[in-house]
């Protein structure tokens, strides 16, 4: 991509505890392979970014970035040079990954940040500066979803767009326990009382919901 490689680092936070983030086991049937339940695989990402309107330039928190980080690499691919995607996460060894294949594949518009995201002001991203922030198959492994939405917020700029993605509700053949999935209707509510107005609610894959958010 042609980008400094001093244009990615790795962001820590040391101010934190995640004993209160603990991800929940996914149920497999008949031994399918977790690849099977990767991103890449249930949601065509690419096109549920055009669709929210990502673009070249673009400010984009990417807040749980997962195993393999297929939501940073995708937005990297978009925004190009002039724009910047913060891998946020509490594993280490996740974002370690990222920088690995960051540096390999040349995306160097790519931001490691370790933190908690849920515990307000941790992330050590300037406030107000993001113009669309994700929450991906995170809430439904929080027992404090709300507060995951409000650290989004803090990040976001007046008419940034918050895209939260996660199992639906309905029975599906993987995914995490149906008792432990979050409700649509819960995150719509927690995202409205933080000042958030639902702009667009649809089906990005087979087993899941999208919402997007504008924060007014």
């Amino acid at each position: 991509m042609g980008l400094s490689p001093n244009a990615l680092s790795s962001v820590k936070n040391e101010n934190f505890s995640c004993k209160n983030f603990k991800a929940r086991p996914l149920i497999l049937v008949n031994n399918m392979p977790e690849h099977i339940l990767s991103d890449r695989s249930l949601i065509d990402v690419s096109a549920v970014l055009k669709k929210i309107g990502v673009a070249v330039g673009d400010k984009v928190a990417d807040l749980g970035v997962g195993g393999t980080g297929t939501w940073t690499f995708a937005t990297a691919e978009i925004i190009g040079e002039s724009g910047t995607v913060y891998a946020a996460d509490i594993l280490k060894h996740v974002l370690q990954a990222i920088e690995s294949k960051a540096h390999l594949t040349g995306f160097y518009n790519i931001q490691t940040v370790w933190t908690n995201l849920e515990i307000y002001g941790a992330a050590k991203i300037p406030e107000k500066l993001i113009d669309f922030a994700y929450v991906n198959n995170v809430l439904h492994q929080s027992k404090q979803p709300e507060n995951i939405l409000k650290e989004a917020g803090r990040l976001l700029k007046k008419g940034g767009k918050l895209l939260v993605t996660d199992w639906s509700r309905a029975t599906s053949p993987f995914g995490p326990s149906k008792d432990t999935r979050i409700d649509p209707d819960v995150v719509k509510k927690h995202a409205e009382a933080l000042g958030f107005k639902l702009i667009q609610h649809f089906s990005p894959g087979k087993y899941h919901f999208a919402l997007v958010f504008q924060k007014e």
